[in-house]
């Protein structure tokens, strides 16, 4: 017998939930092959069968489970089922492309009942609130693996079954009348996010300074070179490059914004480790672009566009999302006007971006006249015991220049 037990997804880790098994007892499973989705406060991680055989189950779905704890074995010694050999030939990718492997697929009934060890957690769930059956999905992950696309492009080719299904059950849901009530139990990354929130504000002086930035120097710059930029290093030009690189310039100027306090001690970061809040289906998560201060823009539009991908697939890693001593987020892409953030502990300053809204401001190229502009509200909360009211005012007067004036992050200035 070969032992399953509860990988470490991270060295703060200790605990974890057990997602549904994708095999019944008994079920034959492939070395390498899906069996659970684990789920942390931080990440969620795949457990794979680490060897070919019978698998009989220890612990139940949805548990609590110890790092390290036996969940499953596999008995190596069990005879395979005639079936499985057909049935795990035809999941290669040439079959589709083979009408001679058609015979194969249609003999086994198995291969039905294994589609779901193809399908992420998160295609899982989306598949089933649209009412689309996602094992009959072909997958474009890893060895054919359902994924969140895969279920989205579905949804505009199957109405039907979406109609029949999912519709009949939000019609249901929405009926006049109606008193229902209903718990659902908050995931292990939900239950962080509240506890770490909760303590910011118990334990951190916080306090929020606002400003207004014309958005119109970078809003053409991008117009102007956005096609080039991407034809050059293969990734779109946004904002947020730009608003990483002007806090990267004022935590320079203003190194406590990028500091911790350690009971009674200050403690000073030579790095800027930035991390950017990404939300998902599961919750709001945190990666962290390390050493921020080193990269170019088109290094840190890459490592955006790779950590919200696999942010929204739930494939982060825990060191991923370990650190940061400065962290940005953007409400505007929600729609949110203005916002007072919540520091992310243990660091002392947190930037909140907003939707851009035309405005009647001041223009400052003819004092005195008014001009309709692209203005966004900033947000810098930060924490009263570490920073002075000056010097959060300082920062975010610095970052509102960066932008206004994209010249000074060329310049270095």
């Amino acid at each position: 017998m070969v032992e399953v037990v509860i990988p470490s997804p991270g060295e703060s880790i200790t605990e974890v939930t057990l997602g549904t098994w994708r095999k019944s007892d008994g079920d034959w499973v492939e070395k390498d092959e899906l069996l659970n989705e684990i789920d942390s406060d931080k990440a969620t991680l795949e457990l794979l069968s680490p060897a070919s055989g019978a698998i009989r189950l220890v612990a139940k779905s949805g548990t609590e489970q110890k790092v390290g704890t036996l969940v499953a074995k596999i008995d190596e010694a069990a005879a395979r089922p005639a079936g499985v050999v057909a049935a795990t030939v035809t999941k290669a990718p040439a079959v589709a492309a083979q009408p001679a492997a058609k015979v194969a697929v249609s003999s086994p009934p198995k291969i039905a009942t294994d589609s779901p060890t193809r399908v992420s957690g998160v295609a899982k769930k989306m598949a089933a609130e649209r009412g689309i059956d996602a094992g009959t999905l072909e997958g474009s992950g890893p060895s054919g693996r359902v994924m969140k696309v895969d279920v989205e492009g579905a949804g505009t080719t199957a109405p039907a079954a979406k109609s029949s299904t999912a519709i009949s059950a939000s019609a249901s849901n929405a009926a006049p009348g109606t008193r229902g009530v209903r718990r659902e139990k908050m995931t292990r990354l939900r239950q962080r996010i509240a506890e770490r929130l909760v303590s910011a504000q118990h334990t951190a002086a916080m306090l929020t300074t606002f400003n207004e930035v014309d958005m119109s120097e970078v809003i053409r710059l991008r117009a102007e070179h956005k096609a080039d930029f991407e034809k050059k290093h293969g990734v779109g030009l946004g904002f947020m490059g730009f608003f990483i690189r002007a806090c990267v310039s004022a935590l320079a100027q203003y190194p406590r914004a990028n500091a911790y306090l350690t009971g009674d001690e200050m403690e000073f970061h030579d790095y800027v480790d930035v991390g950017v809040a990404v939300g998902t289906e599961r919750g709001l998560v945190v990666p962290v672009i390390r050493s921020a201060e080193a990269m170019e823009l088109p290094e840190i539009e890459q490592s955006l566009k790779s950590f919200a991908l696999r942010a929204r697939e739930g494939k982060l890693s825990v060191h991923e999302m370990t650190g940061g001593t400065f962290t940005i987020s953007n409400g505007g892409v929600y729609g949110s006007l203005m916002s007072t953030p919540i520091l992310n502990p243990p660091q002392s300053a947190i930037l909140g971006m907003h939707a851009i809204k035309k405005r009647a401001v001041e223009d400052p190229h003819n004092p005195g006249q008014i001009a309709l502009r692209p203005m966004m509200y900033l947000a810098l909360s930060y924490d009263h015991r570490i920073i002075d009211g000056s010097e959060a005012v300082g920062f975010l007067v610095h970052v509102k220049d960066c932008i206004e004036n994209p010249g000074r992050l060329l310049l270095g200035v």
